[in-house]
């Protein structure tokens, strides 16, 4: 099956960046939200983002994508039960298509969050997925920083895309 690519007004491929993030919450929402409206720059013109809860996510979705956010919980010192399903269920059928994906990763963690970002890292070295920048790690009570972290991380990841360095 032929994956027909979107083009601009200008004829330019529209990549696509996927936000596979889970939502718990007000304020985990309110970080997905930021995310895209990073995405969504008036200056990057040549990237459509799309976020997806991690147990809607499938495989067809990240092997169009050009690139992937990946958002977790800290839950119990690992990534989100959701993510890992995630994971799980598109790791095989992506393996050899999608070497080379740009990534970026955020984790709002209660605890240090080291254990949830060695466990993402893990899977995406097998994935042979290579990271845009380091991953934000959004520790400790609520802020309100957090979100504008998260739209500097969407903003970043869709301009290298929307550049071509990514």
């Amino acid at each position: 099956m032929a994956v027909l690519k979107k083009t601009d007004a200008l004829g330019v491929n529209v990549k696509k960046l996927l936000i596979v993030a889970n939502t718990p919450s007000k304020n985990t929402q309110a970080l997905v939200q930021a995310a895209l409206s990073g995405c969504r720059h008036p200056d990057i013109e040549s990237v459509e983002a799309i976020h997806l809860q991690p147990l809607a996510a499938s495989a067809d979705d990240v092997l169009t994508a050009d690139g992937i956010i990946l958002g977790t919980t800290e839950n119990f010192g690992y990534m989100s039960g959701a993510l890992k399903d995630f994971f799980d269920r598109i790791y095989y059928p992506v393996l050899e298509k999608k070497q080379g994906t740009p990534y970026a990763l955020y984790v709002r963690a209660g605890l240090d969050g080291t254990g949830t970002i060695s466990a993402v890292q893990k899977i995406v070295t097998g994935l042979r997925w290579r990271a845009i920048t380091d991953p934000v790690l959004l520790h400790g009570a609520y802020q309100s920083d957090f979100t504008g972290q998260c739209e500097s991380l969407g903003m970043l990841m869709a301009a290298s895309l929307d550049a071509g360095i990514a």
